[in-house]
């Protein structure tokens, strides 16, 4: 199984894949936009890697950080849970941000990864609670005085007002995810009024 790998990114290509060198063997490695973003053709690069086989198939996932690896694993192992959705997941929200939203309940915070709907996300909170749950790995809680988080206030607050999933999604993606709930909602207001201009 391979862990790591450390070499020269040779390229990067636009499905979120990297192709590097490590002792004159390239190895296409799948990784997050974040992530792609990050890793320069040419540049030296360490990767955390998770070594996914299927009876077809072999796939590398990198990681920039431990944590996300770590965290990818942790969702691997939910029901219904594949690489791509995973993948998804932490394409939208870092490792920390994940932890407190599985900690929170905040179902409607889920649903902003594309491929999660509201029953999917009601059904996958209470399994990442408990794949969450290992050494290393704790979930953070934030507390907001009534147990829903910010984020999920206003999401539902925009989606009142009209917005879709994927504007909502987009708009939040830009914004703080610490932020409170009255700052939160008039930024993203700011965001998608550009946005639809």
């Amino acid at each position: 199984m391979i862990g790591s790998l450390r070499g020269l990114v040779l390229e990067r290509t636009t499905e979120a894949e990297v192709l590097l060198e490590v002792g004159g063997v390239g190895y296409r490695v799948v990784v997050t936009p974040r992530t792609l973003a990050a890793l320069e053709p040419g540049a030296p690069a360490f990767l955390h890697v998770h070594h996914h086989i299927r009876e077809d198939a072999q796939t590398l996932y990198g990681f920039l950080a431990r944590d996300e690896r770590v965290c990818f694993e942790a969702l691997l192992g939910a029901h219904r849970v594949g690489p791509a959705l995973a993948l998804a997941i932490l394409g939208t929200y870092s490792p920390d941000e994940l932890r407190r939203i599985v900690a929170d309940g905040d179902a409607a915070a889920l649903t902003l990864v594309p491929g999660i709907g509201k029953q999917g996300a009601a059904r996958m909170l209470p399994e990442l609670k408990g794949r969450f749950a290992v050494p290393g790995f704790e979930p953070i809680t934030v507390s907001n005085g009534n147990g829903a988080s910010a984020t999920q206030h206003v999401a539902e607050a925009l989606s009142g007002l009209g917005y879709t999933t994927e504007e909502i999604r987009d708009a939040l993606r830009e914004l703080p995810s610490d932020a409170d709930a009255s700052s939160l909602l008039r930024d993203a207001l700011k965001v998608l009024a550009v946005r639809r201009a």
